[in-house]
Order: C-alpha cells, then structure tokens, then sequence
C-alpha cells in the first residue's frame, strides 16, 4: 500500500470516528438527555472500542496481512455505523432497572461500543500494510498517525459547527456509513472481479434506500407535523389537546421533554400550572396599565412571554433564547407575529446578563427542566449577575422540577439565593397545597430585590384570587427544614455538580427507583 492511500483511508476512517461520537450526544439527547453522564458515557464507551479495536486490528493483520483484510474491516465499520440510528429507538428507550449512571453506560456501550472498535482496527492495519521495511518505520508511523489525528480534529470541527445543523443526525450517520462502504470496494479489494462488484452495488443501492426510508426515518406520531435538528435541540411541534380535552393546542418538544404549550386562536391561554403561578405573581405586582420591563431566560414556546405582552399592553418583554431555530419556528408555527413587542436575543443566556445594560422589574429563568440543566445559569456568580440587572423591588422567578422529598437541585438552588437575595427575600411556590405528599413536581422558587412581601401575596392568593389561584406558598418553616438537608450545597461556578443534584428525578424519570 502506497503512503497517500495510507492517508486517505486513516484520515477517512478517523474522520467518520469523530463525527459519529460528535453525534452521540445529539443522537441520545431524547432519551437519556444531555448530561456529564451521557458525554463520560460516549467518551469512555467509544474510546475503549477505539483501543480494543486498535489490539485487535494488530492481531489480525499479522495473521491476515492482505488488502482484502482492511476492506472487510471498512465494509463491517460502515454496516456498524448504519446500525446505530435503529439500535437507538431499539434500546435507547428501553428502561433498565439499573442506577441512572449505569443506564447511560449500558445503553451508550450495546449502541457505539462495537462502531468504535471495528473503527479502531483500521489505523494498525493500514501501518502493517504500509511498512516496507523497518529503517525508516519510526518516520511512516509518525506521518500515518498525524493524518489519522488530523482527520479526526476536523471531523469535531466540521461535525459541531456544519453538519449536525446542515444535515441532521440520521443523514449524517447515514453519509458515515456510506463513505466507509465505498472507501471499502475501492481500497480493500474485497472483489477481485468487476461483475461481482457490480452484484454487491445493484443489491446494495436499494438496500440503502430501505434503510433511509424505513430504519432511518424520523419517528412521529400522527399527530407530529414539524421535526427538525438544530444545533441546540432535536425540536418536535404536535397537535394535542388540553387537560379539559376540548381546546387544541401546539405542543413544543426540545429533545424529550414538552417545553411549551401553546394556543394559536388565544394567547393569553395558559396550560402549564407553574406559569399560572406567574400570573398570579404578575396580577399581584401590577396593574394591567402599569409599565415594566420583564426579561425571559429561555423562551421555548413563548407562550408566557405572548401572555404577557397581551394582557400587559405597556410591559416591555425581551426573551432570551439560545437556540435562533426555535425562534423562528415560533414565528413560523406557533403564531408570533412579526411586529410582536417582544424582543428576541438569540445568544446564552449568561453571555446576555453579563453584558446586558438594561435594569429589569421582572425576570424568569425557565431554561432549566429535569433532564438538561445548564449548570453555568443556576451559580452564585450568576445569580449576582441577575441581581445586579434588576431594579429595587424587582423579582426573580425561577421555574425547577424536582423530587421534593429526596431530590437535592432545588435545596442547593434555593440555598443559593439566598446567598445573592438575602434569607427572607427568597420563597417557594408549589402548584399543590400537600406539600409532604409532593414526589416530582414543578416549583417556582421566588426571590425579591429588597424587602419582599411574602405576607402581602399571601393575602392576595387568599382574598384576591381565590379559588382562581393556583399558587401554594410553602410555609418559612418547612422551606427552612427542606433547604437544610445536609447534602445541599451552595453551587459556585467552581463547583456546579448539577447533574448530581438532579439525579434522583432523572431515575424516577426513567423507571428506576431507588429506596428512600
């Protein structure tokens, strides 16, 4: 084998290595979510196939040291790579009755293990096939060895900032295993006569079709009208109805989880509870005439940003949302129209606060959900960062779903606050009055610049809304006890183990549960 194919093939063949692990995430995103789990996971899974493959590669090429040994190899790693995409909806959905952690190995290891390891046989046979001798062999390794690299750094590259927004996850997989296939017929000698290759390649190009019309196609319901891939999310909208059954609504799924519901023919429809809970802080702080400016960390659906633009006609509303695709399906799908009073940021949602110049009365961070927390938006030092953009008298409300009796997310989080706020400025809401009762719910942890009235809207619960409200207070008393647990901590941008702190709603997510 000459040194230019020897290039061309590792670079090839590292290449498809890295831009199937870059894919990983986004691949097991709707089921595992994106976690330091899922991503040590893929790492560790993927480069053990890697060294594994690497041992056995060796062996084989000294017994077999043939061309047609690197092509068999090439067309099994391309078979692999075609199987990854069916094996996920085969087992990724599957609920292991194993700890969190040991769930996502199982599942990264039965779905990338075996890819990785038939990928990591090409490098050693390629320089067994190379070498002519061993005077210089230090020199050819080398050369090999830096292009394999190569190939593999600008497969990162192109995979993270092109492919994964240009192609979508199935298509690339699809293009991976394809390359390795004809990288296979023509550098491995796999037929030695013309007629036998042209067979393979007549019953191989319908079959391809198959596997992208059937095994590769994106699962949707009938009720699924849009599915898209962007650089953030794996962003599904469905038809559905609400909890009364009698008003039709668009559901918004980024990854696996509903982020919003959202009624085109009303806006001021609210479906979720915990944005119910918003509005009656809203109705308590201001009148419908009142001005205020109110800032949305993680828009989603924009369903209460819509709200409050409708029934506040002078509030000024700016929505922060990271991912500019989910934006436009909003303005395309979900009824915003173009002259709309909300701003639109599409940027992160720290980068945001620290550079922001405005002062806010009002603002929501609602990026965080029980699967995917982004760990830099839930610190002390960002939380200062809030606090330094908000007005006196100005409040933050923070939408957390958590496990109220064992879960350790929502204690630290609170803990933290009151770090920034102050200990009588920050409280908690709950959608249900059985706060002893409550397992998984969502929450919405309240904390105000100054001298906070918790009595004040107490009082306008009781009196002023009524049976209309939803929101529960949960007494000083018992926040106290709850946010005393020994394991919650304080998160520092040093020390964020978010994925940590949210593991036991991650576990009763996903079937396993554990003891109390």
């Amino acid at each position: 084998m000459s040194l230019l194919e020897a290039y061309i093939i590792t670079f090839i063949a590292s290449f498809c290595t890295l831009v199937i692990e870059m894919v990983a995430g986004r691949i097991l995103a709707p089921f595992v979510g994106v976690s330091i789990y899922t991503w040590t996971s893929i790492i560790g899974v993927i480069l053990a196939g890697i060294s594994i493959g690497a041992y056995i590669g060796g062996k084989l090429v000294d017994r077999y040291p043939s061309r047609k040994t690197l092509g068999w190899l090439l067309f099994i790693s391309g078979v692999m790579a075609l199987t990854i995409i069916p094996l996920t909806y085969a087992i990724a959905a599957y609920r292991f009755p194993v700890s969190l952690m040991l769930r996502i190995f199982m599942v990264t290891s039965i779905i990338f293990f075996i890819p990785g390891c038939v990928l990591g046989t090409i490098s050693p046979v390629v320089v067994r096939l190379t070498l002519k001798n061993l005077e210089n062999a230090g020199n050819v390794i080398g050369k090999i060895y830096a292009i394999s690299t190569l190939g593999a750094i600008i497969g990162t590259f192109v995979t993270g900032f092109f492919l994964i927004s240009w192609m979508g996850t199935r298509t690339i997989i699809l293009s991976m295993g394809i390359v390795l296939l004809v990288v296979a017929l023509l550098a491995g000698s796999i037929f030695r006569k013309k007629t036998s290759m042209a067979v393979f390649v007549i019953i191989a190009v319908p079959s391809l079709f198959f596997i992208n019309s059937y095994l590769y196609a994106v699962p949707a319901s009938g009720k699924t009208y849009l599915y898209k891939e962007s650089d953030y999310y794996t962003i599904k909208l469905s038809k559905t109805l609400s909890s009364d059954r009698k008003t039709e609504l668009e559901a918004m799924v980024l990854d696996n989880l509903i982020h919003s519901y959202v009624n085109l023919k009303d806006p001021k429809h609210i479906e979720y509870e915990y944005e119910r809970i918003y509005a009656d802080v809203l109705k308590w702080k201001f009148a419908e005439q009142t001005p205020f400016k109110s800032l949305t960390i993680g828009g989603g659906g924009y369903t209460f940003p819509r709200y409050m633009e409708i029934t506040y006609p002078r509030a000024k509303v700016d929505v922060v949302e990271i991912d500019p695709e989910v934006t436009k399906i909003v303005y395309d799908h979900l009824g915003l129209p173009k002259d709309t009073r909300i701003v639109s940021y599409n940027t992160d949602g720290r980068w945001f606060v620290m550079n922001c110049k405005e002062k806010y009365d009002l603002v929501f961070t609602d990026a965080y959900n029980d699967i995917s927390i982004p760990y830099h938006l839930t610190t002390k030092e960002f939380l200062q960062q809030i606090h330094d953009i908000m007005n006196p008298g100005a409040i933050l409300m923070s939408n957390i779903i958590d496990n109220f009796q064992r879960g350790l997310f929502l204690p630290s989080y609170i803990k933290t606050l009151r770090q920034v706020f102050g200990e009588k400025n920050v409280y908690l809401i709950s959608v249900s009055p059985n706060f002893r009762k409550v397992r998984i719910s969502t929450f919405i942890v309240i904390a105000g610049k100054g001298n906070f009235d918790i009595a004040s809207f107490q009082s306008f619960i009781q009196h002023g809304l009524g049976s209309r409200a939803t929101s529960s207070i949960v007494p000083e008393d018992l926040m106290d006890e709850f946010i005393n647990r020994k394991d919650a901590i304080v998160i520092h941008d040093d020390h964020a183990p978010i994925d940590n702190l949210v593991a036991p709603v991650f576990e009763e997510r996903f079937g396993y549960n554990r003891k109390n």
